[in-house]
C-alpha cells in the first residue's frame, strides 16, 4: 500500500516516522459551520464594529485584526462572531483555482469581530485536535488547493456549494505532529518576512536616492551629490540625445509561432521588471534580417518606452538582445551621443520624468505618450559625463543588491512550496 493510500506524507519528521497514519475526516466532521454577516446593506459599512473582509481572507493565511473593516451591528441582531481557532473560507472567486481560500484566526479578538457575508467559517470541535497554526498551512497546501478547485462551479464567477465543500476529506495528524509542522513552516515564514523587509528597505532607499540625486523642482543642484562634482545642472530635451521614433509596421499576417521574438507592451513590462516570460508572437528570421538591413533594429544602450496602456515603462536594450517590436504602442529611443545610457535609465525612473509623462498623457483624449511628447520631455544633465557615470554606478549597484535579495526570497518560496507539497498527504476525494 502506498503512502498516499495510507494517508502518510512523503516528508515526515524522524520522531513521527513510526507514528500512526493521519486521520481522514470530512470538513463537516472537523467542526460546525459559522456563516458570515447577513441582512446588511451598503450604508451599514464604514463604521461600528470590526469585521474580517473578503480580501483579508483571500490574501492572508491568518487574520490580521488591525486591517478589519467596520460595520454597524444593532443590539438586537444575532450575528456570528469569529473566535480563536476559526478557519475562514471564501465562497467564490473569478477563477476555480482561487475558490475556497482559507484564513486562520490565531488569537482571540480583543473585541467582538464579525465575518464578511461572502465568507463562512468552520469552528473546530476541539482546538486540541486541530491547532490554528497548523490549519493555516493545511488549508494552503497543494493537496487541499487541488482538491477544492475541482469543486468550483461557474463560468464568469466560480462558486463552491457548502454541501460539497463540507464533504471534502482532509487528513490530520496528532497534535504533536501538527505543532512540529506548524513550527517548521512558521520559522521559514519568519525568515521570508525578514528577507522581504530587507528588500522593501532597499527599494525605499532607491526611491530616496532617485528623489535626491536629481535636482528638485526649481533647483539646479541635487540635495545629494558625490564629492568632487560642482556646477549647476541643465535641463535638456530627450531629442537632444536620442532619435525618437518607433518600428516599421509588421502586419499580423506576418506573425509566426517561432523565429525572432516580437514584443508588445506586455512583454516590455516583463522586461522592465526583469520577470521571466515566454514570447507569444514571433517573426521569421528572414523578415527580421530585412527589417534590420532596411530600417535598423534596437541596439545596446537604446530604449523602448511604452506609449499606450501602461505608460512610461522603460527598457534599456542589452548587448545580446535579439527581437523586434510593435509599432505605435512602443517608442524607440535611439541613443546618439552626449548621455550615459544607464544614467538615463535611472533618470527615466525618477518622478521628474514620470510626472512629465503622465501630465502629457492626461492632456490627451486617449491617454498616450506620443513621439512628439517624448522628444520634448526634459532630462536633468550634470555638467560632466563623469558625474552621470557615478550616479549610474551607484544606482546600478543598488539594483544588483535588490536583485540578489529578490532571488533569495524566490529560493525560500520555492523551498517552502516543496515542503508544503511533501509535508501533507495527497487527498483522494
Amino acid at each position: 500500500m502506498s503512502k498516499t493510500e495510507k494517508k502518510i506524507p512523503e516528508l515526515r519528521f524522524p520522531e513521527f516516522a513510526k507514528s500512526a497514519e493521519w486521520e481522514e475526516k470530512t470538513l463537516e466532521e472537523v467542526g460546525k459551520t459559522i456563516s458570515g454577516l447577513s441582512g446588511k446593506s451598503a450604508e451599514d459599512f464604514g463604521s461600528g464594529k470590526p469585521y474580517v473582509t473578503y480580501k483579508q481572507v483571500f490574501d492572508n493565511a491568518w487574520v490580521d485584526f488591525s486591517k478589519c473593516g467596520f460595520v454597524q451591528i444593532n443590539d438586537n441582531e444575532n450575528q456570528n462572531k469569529v473566535q480563536e481557532g476559526d478557519i475562514l473560507f471564501t465562497t467564490s472567486s473569478e477563477t476555480p483555482n482561487e475558490v475556497g481560500f482559507a484564513s486562520a484566526v490565531l488569537e482571540q479578538p480583543k473585541e467582538d469581530t464579525y465575518l464578511n457575508s461572502f465568507c463562512f467559517a468552520i469552528r473546530p470541535n476541539d482546538l486540541k485536535n486541530l491547532q490554528p497554526e497548523f490549519s493555516r498551512y493545511l488549508f494552503h497546501s497543494f493537496t487541499y488547493r487541488k482538491a477544492v478547485s475541482v469543486l468550483a462551479q461557474g463560468s464568469t464567477r466560480f462558486n463552491i456549494s457548502k454541501s460539497s465543500f463540507l464533504n471534502l476529506k482532509i487528513s490530520i495528524p496528532k497534535l504533536k505532529e501538527q505543532q512540529k509542522i506548524a513550527s517548521c513552516l512558521s520559522s521559514l515564514d519568519e525568515v521570508i518576512a525578514i528577507y522581504s523587509q530587507k528588500l522593501e528597505q532597499l527599494k525605499d532607499h532607491k526611491t530616496g536616492l532617485l528623489q535626491n540625486l536629481f535636482p528638485a523642482q526649481g533647483e539646479k543642484i541635487p540635495k545629494v551629490r558625490f564629492k568632487g562634482f560642482k556646477g549647476a545642472w541643465e535641463e535638456r530635451f530627450v531629442e537632444d540625445f536620442f532619435s525618437v521614433g518607433s518600428s516599421k509596421r509588421v502586419l499580423q499576417e506576418d506573425w509566426t509561432n517561432q523565429g525572432v521574438p516580437f514584443y508588445r507592451t506586455r512583454e516590455l513590462v516583463s522586461l522592465n521588471k526583469n520577470e521571466p516570460f515566454g514570447s507569444e508572437i514571433f517573426i521569421s528570421e528572414e523578415l527580421f534580417l530585412e527589417l534590420s538591413e532596411r530600417y535598423g533594429v534596437p541596439k545596446e544602450g537604446d530604449f523602448l518606452v511604452s506609449g499606450v496602456g501602461t505608460l512610461g515603462v522603460c527598457y534599456q536594450v542589452q548587448a545580446n538582445d535579439k527581437f523586434y517590436f510593435k509599432d505605435g504602442n512602443v517608442l524607440w529611443f535611439k541613443l546618439e551621443s552626449g548621455l550615459n545610457s544607464t544614467y538615463f535609465k535611472f533618470c527615466f525612473q525618477s518622478d521628474y520624468i514620470q510626472s512629465q509623462i503622465f501630465k502629457q498623457a492626461s492632456a490627451s483624449t486617449v491617454g498616450t505618450y506620443t513621439i512628439q511628447n517624448a522628444k520634448k520631455t526634459t532630462v536633468w544633465c550634470p555638467p560632466t559625463l563623469e558625474e552621470q557615470q557615478k550616479i549610474a554606478s551607484c544606482l546600478s549597484s543598488l539594483d544588483e543588491l535588490i536583485t540578489v535579495q529578490a532571488e533569495k526570497i524566490e529560493q525560500l518560496e520555492l523551498h517552502k512550496k516543496g515542503l508544503m507539497q511533501g509535508l501533507f498527504p495527497k487527498i483522494n476525494n
